[in-house]
């Protein structure tokens, strides 16, 4: 994979998931956190650049659904669940 590409993935990969932290919902959160985890692993051995080229147009479409998740998201929010309200322990 060409320096640029590897640069554009990352780059990708990492607006995603910066994106996916925002969903107000933890169960979309953390699907979407593993979601992005596992589809970037299964392809990262890929080196014809073509499919690379397809996968980040994908990736790319799916950051655009994200974003319009997270916006939709925080239009119709809820209480946070019991997991996440979790608070250190007191010394």
């Amino acid at each position: 994979m060409a320096a640029s590409s590897r640069a554009q993935v990352l780059d990708l990969y990492r607006a995603m998931l910066r994106e996916s932290k925002h969903f107000s919902a933890y169960n979309y959160r953390t699907y979407a956190i593993r979601r992005i985890r596992d589809a970037f692993r299964e392809n990262k051995n890929v080196k014809d650049p073509v499919e690379i080229q397809a996968l980040v147009n994908k990736a790319k479409r799916d950051l655009g659904i994200i974003r319009r998740q997270v916006h939709i998201g925080q239009l119709y929010s809820t209480d946070k669940l019991v997991i996440e309200n979790q608070e250190k322990p007191r010394p």
